[in-house]
């Protein structure tokens, strides 16, 4: 087995569901490295806490969307929501994120939010206090900082953590031995939850998580909002977009380089698809041009009669068809499954100093 397997059977060998001598050994392997990751992150944190560690204010307000696991959370379509009730407020958000580097130089989460948030500034700078200076210069009055729970330079206003229902702390180990990018003490820092996916567990489940992100946080949220996933369209390279029911009944070959590859999976089977096929690549892969002859030729010999991906592939892919099978990328959005208006009002009321609320 390779020391860097796809996230797909990472995420087994951290759930302990990959068995054999071998996968014990490794995960065996891997608490040892885990042990000096989380002295580092929990020294990080605490040089920050005991200000050893500088943090800078941004000129306008920032809202911090982040979450405590390596991927696969539903981030994304979060900072896409949150934008859009900014917009629908009269503000001029701008996204503020680190970026990595996809074709071109654009982004995979900036080429992805283009498509999602057509118009909307965003900014890519591994110095992220530098890009939120940025851009407030270019006419923002708000900032969504995406991916920047552990990014602690940057002062907020608002942080919002996204977790998981399926997998809400990580398979319970930090990385590499699991995907906690720091432990669950780091949720003090917290000031809302979006449970994301909350329609796959039932409702005494996210009961008992609510509890357990409150206790390990030491005391309860400002905001906690359950909500789902829905794809709400396909979307092709060349800028056209389809109903998702254009899929319902018809054999399908997916893939995806995302943090959770099974989710997605999951979304293709909940709306109708027959997946004949499906395939997942380390997170932000960079297809070239032969895993794109070999995905052409493993989705004909399945049968399929259309090959899906993500957004976030299809940005780097850019091609209508794979082989001779149209391709498109299945859009998604979240929809909170009950009232959202303690962390809407939160959003709203970001004030800069000297401002009113709006």
């Amino acid at each position: 087995m390779s020391l860097l397997p796809d996230a797909e059977t990472f995420r087994r060998l951290a759930d302990g569901s990959l068995r054999g001598v071998g996968p014990a050994l490794l995960r065996t392997l891997l608490a040892g490295l885990a042990a000096p990751y989380g002295l580092a992150t929990t020294a990080r944190n605490a040089a920050y806490d005991r200000g050893l560690l500088a943090s800078f204010p941004a000129p306008v307000p920032v809202v911090s969307i982040g979450n405590l696991t390596l991927g696969g959370t539903g981030k994304t379509p979060l900072v896409a929501w949150v934008v859009r009730h900014l917009l629908a407020r009269g503000r001029h958000p701008a996204v503020v994120s680190r970026g990595y580097a996809a074709a071109d130089g654009l982004s995979d989460e900036a080429a992805e939010l283009a498509i999602l948030l057509p118009g909307t500034l965003h900014v890519a700078n591994r110095d992220r206090v530098a890009g939120a200076a940025v851009a407030a210069d270019r006419g923002a009055d708000v900032v969504v900082l995406d991916d920047g729970f552990q990014h602690r330079r940057l002062r907020r206003n608002l942080d919002v953590v996204a977790i998981d229902a399926t997998d809400p702390f990580g398979c319970d180990h930090l990385f590499p031995r699991g995907l906690l990018r720091e432990s669950v003490a780091g949720l003090r820092r917290a000031d809302a939850v979006v449970l994301t996916r909350a329609s796959s567990i039932s409702a005494d489940r996210r009961r008992d998580l609510r509890t357990a992100v409150e206790r390990a946080r030491g005391g309860p949220l400002r905001a906690w909002v359950e909500c789902d996933h829905h794809p709400v369209g396909l979307r092709t390279a060349n800028g056209c977009s389809e109903p998702i029911a254009t899929l319902a009944g018809r054999r399908i070959a997916a893939f995806c380089g995302i943090g959770n590859p099974a989710a997605f999976r999951a979304t293709l089977i909940d709306a109708g698809c027959d997946v004949v096929g499906f395939r997942g690549f380390a997170d932000h892969h960079a297809y070239n041009a032969h895993d794109l002859a070999d995905l052409a030729a493993w989705a004909r010999n399945a049968g399929a009669e259309h090959a899906v991906t993500t957004l976030k592939d299809l940005v780097k892919i850019r091609k209508p068809v794979l082989g001779d099978l149209p391709l498109a990328a299945v859009e998604i959005a979240i929809e909170p499954l009950g009232d959202a208006s303690s962390l809407l009002g939160l959003i709203t009321g970001l004030v800069a100093p000297g401002e009113v609320a709006p």
